[in-house]
C-alpha cells in the first residue's frame, strides 16, 4: 500500500507539472540602465557568462515548467531567437513606452493559472522554482528598501506601511484560486487611464495582499536595474564595455572602471541624460533622444556654445560632439529650477535673459517660426490629431504679416528659455543662476523668448502680462505686447506640431501638448481682440 501511495503522489506531482506555467515580464525600456539601454534590453544582459533571461528560462525548464510566455516591447526583435531555442511564446506590448508592467501582465492575464510571474531582470544564484507549489506567494528580500512600502507581519500577511518596506523581488506564484481575483484586478486597473502603479498593486485589497509573502535571503537573488548593479554582480560583463562610457573615459583619459556613481536623470523632452562621477567630480552626459536628428542641427548648436562660452551664463561644457550631439557638462551642486510662480525667481531669470539679449550676438543660422511650423508638420505626417487644424493654421499664418510690421531686433536668442532651463545653484554658499540647453538657439527676435517661457509654463493671460511687465520693468508699449501675443499663438502651433511628431515616435506629452494647441487658438483671438479684424 505504501508503494502505491508513493506512486499516486508522483502522479499528482506530474499533474502539477503539466498545469504550471510561467510569464516573464520583459517589455520595459529600463531607463535606469542608461547608457546600456541604448543597445540592449535588461533581460538580455550578459551576466556571469549567461544571458539573464536565458538563465531564468533554463531554471524554469529544469523544474519541468516548459510553458513559458514572455511579454516583450522595447527592442522586441532581439527576443525572437528564444522561440526557436527554447520553444517560448512572445506577446508584444505595443504600449511599453506609455504603460508599465501592469499593462504587460494584463495582456496575458488569461494565462494566469498556477503561474510564476517573473521580472525579466532578476538573477537567482540558485534555482527558486519548483513543480510542487500549492500556495500563492510574492517574494521579498530580507532587507529594507526606501523604494518599498510593503512588510510581512508574523502571519506572513503582506501589508503596507508608511516606513521603508521589504525589498521587492518582482517574482510571485499565483495558484488557480487566487488567479481569479488577480485577473479581475488587472483588468480593472489597466482600464483606468490614470493608474500607473506596478502590477503588484493588483494583489492588494484594502491595503493587504490577497496572497502571502515569501522572504528570501538577500544573498539568493539580485535585481539588475542600473549599470552599477550590473557591475557589482559581474564586473566582467560584456555589456559594461559601452561605447558611451568608452567616450567618457577617452575625454578624461581614464579607464572605464573609474567612472562611478552612474545615475539616470529625468528624461527630458528632447534628450536623455545621466550623472556620473570621475576623479571625485560629478558630470552630466547628454544623449540625444528619439528623432532628435530630425529636429536639431548639432553643428549649429556647437556654434552657439562657442559664442556664449565666455559669458558665464550657461553650464560649463567639457565635451561636445557637433556631429551626434553627445555632450558632457560640469555638474552644478544643490540645484533647483525656476519657480514659475515666484516673482523673485522670475525677476532674476528675466534679468539674466535680458543680459544675454543685450550681448547682441550673431550666428549664421536663424529660426523662422513659420518655416518650422511647416517643417514639423511634414515630419508628423499629413493628418493632425486636431480636426480643426487646417482652420487654425490658416488663422496663424495671417499673423506673419502683422508680426513683420512690428518693430523688432535680430540677434541670437535662446528659443527654449523655459522655467526648467533656468537653473539656480549654490556656489560657496551663494545662490547663482545659469541658463542651460541651447540646442534650439538661433537668430530671431529676442522677444520670442518671452513667449516661449509663457507657453511652457502654461500661463493664463494675467500671468503672461505679468511676465512681460517684469521683463520690461512695466514699460512695455502696446505694439510689443501684441507682438508677444502673436509669438505665443504661432509658437503654440509650432510646439503642437512638434508634440504631434513626437507622438508618431511613441513619445507623449499629454496636457502639455493640448495646451500648446490651445495657445495657438486662444492667442489668435486675443490678437484679433486687441487689433480689430485682421486683413
Amino acid at each position: 500500500m505504501l508503494k502505491i501511495q508513493n506512486q499516486n503522489d508522483q502522479v499528482n506531482i506530474n499533474i502539477q507539472k503539466t498545469n504550471s506555467n510561467a510569464v516573464i515580464l520583459a517589455a520595459g525600456q529600463g531607463i535606469r540602465m542608461i547608457p546600456i539601454n541604448n543597445s540592449v534590453p535588461k533581460a538580455l544582459l550578459d551576466v556571469n557568462g549567461e544571458i539573464l533571461i536565458e538563465r531564468i528560462i533554463e531554471q524554469l525548464i529544469e523544474s519541468n515548467i516548459n510553458d513559458i510566455t514572455i511579454v516583450v516591447g522595447f527592442m522586441e526583435d532581439q527576443f525572437h531567437y528564444l522561440i526557436d531555442k527554447y520553444g517560448v511564446k512572445l506577446v508584444s506590448n505595443a504600449e511599453y513606452k506609455e504603460k508599465n508592467n501592469l499593462h504587460s501582465l494584463n495582456l496575458v492575464r488569461n494565462l494566469i493559472n498556477n503561474t510564476y510571474i517573473i521580472s525579466g531582470n532578476v538573477y537567482f544564484y540558485e534555482n527558486p522554482f519548483t513543480c510542487s507549489e500549492t500556495k500563492s506567494w510574492y517574494m521579498f528580500e530580507n532587507r529594507l528598501s526606501k523604494h518599498s512600502n510593503m512588510i510581512c507581519n508574523n502571519k506572513n500577511e503582506v501589508i503596507k506601511t508608511n516606513r521603508h518596506g521589504l525589498k521587492t523581488v518582482g517574482v510571485a506564484y499565483i495558484n488557480s484560486q487566487d488567479a481569479v481575483l488577480l485577473k479581475k484586478q488587472l483588468e480593472l486597473l489597466d482600464n483606468n487611464e490614470h493608474y500607473s502603479d506596478d502590477w503588484e498593486e493588483a494583489l492588494f485589497v484594502n491595503n493587504k495582499m490577497i496572497i502571502e509573502g515569501k522572504i528570501v535571503d538577500t544573498s539568493c537573488v539580485d535585481e539588475i536595474n542600473t549599470y552599477e548593479e550590473l557591475r557589482n554582480i559581474d564586473d566582467h560583463s560584456s555589456h559594461l564595455n559601452n561605447d558611451t562610457l568608452s567616450l567618457i573615459a577617452d575625454v578624461f583619459n581614464e579607464e572605464v572602471k573609474n567612472i562611478t556613481h552612474i545615475k539616470s536623470l529625468k528624461k527630458g523632452m528632447t534628450n536623455r541624460s545621466f550623472l556620473f562621477e570621475i576623479n571625485k567630480e560629478k558630470y552630466i552626459m547628454r544623449i540625444p533622444g528619439e528623432g532628435t536628428s530630425q529636429l536639431i542641427n548639432r553643428t549649429e548648436e556647437y556654434e552657439v556654445y562657442q559664442k556664449i562660452k565666455n559669458l558665464n551664463i550657461s553650464d560649463e561644457v567639457i565635451y561636445m560632439n557637433p556631429e551626434n550631439g553627445y555632450k558632457i557638462t560640469k555638474y552644478l551642486k544643490d540645484t533647483r529650477v525656476c519657480d514659475q510662480d515666484n516673482d523673485k525667481d522670475l525677476i532674476k531669470c528675466m534679468n539674466l535673459l535680458k543680459k544675454f539679449h543685450n550681448q547682441n550676438l550673431k550666428v549664421k543660422h536663424q529660426f523662422d517660426v513659420f518655416e518650422k511650423i511647416e517643417f514639423y508638420e511634414n515630419l508628423r505626417g499629413p493628418e493632425s490629431l486636431y480636426k480643426d487644424y487646417s482652420k487654425t493654421k490658416e488663422k496663424i499664418i495671417t499673423l506673419k504679416k502683422l508680426i513683420d510690421q512690428f518693430p523688432k531686433e535680430w540677434k541670437l536668442f535662446h528659443i527654449d528659455a523655459n522655467c526648467d532651463n533656468f537653473l539656480f545653484y549654490k556656489d560657496n554658499g551663494k545662490e547663482k543662476l545659469k541658463l542651460i540647453d541651447w540646442e534650439y538657439a538661433a537668430m530671431q527676435d529676442p522677444h520670442l523668448d518671452i513667449a516661449m517661457f509663457c507657453i511652457y509654463s502654461m500661463y493664463d493671460r494675467k500671468q503672461v502680462d505679468h511676465l512681460i511687465d517684469i521683463y520690461f520693468n512695466h514699460e512695455c508699449d502696446k505694439q510689443i505686447r501684441i507682438k508677444i501675443y502673436c509669438y505665443i499663438a504661432t509658437c503654440g502651433l509650432l510646439w503642437s506640431n512638434w508634440c504631434e511628431y513626437k507622438h508618431t515616435l511613441g513619445v507623449e506629452f499629454g496636457e502639455y501638448a493640448l495646451a500648446q494647441y490651445a495657445f495657438a487658438k486662444d492667442y489668435y483671438d486675443i490678437v484679433v481682440e486687441e487689433m480689430g479684424e485682421l486683413q
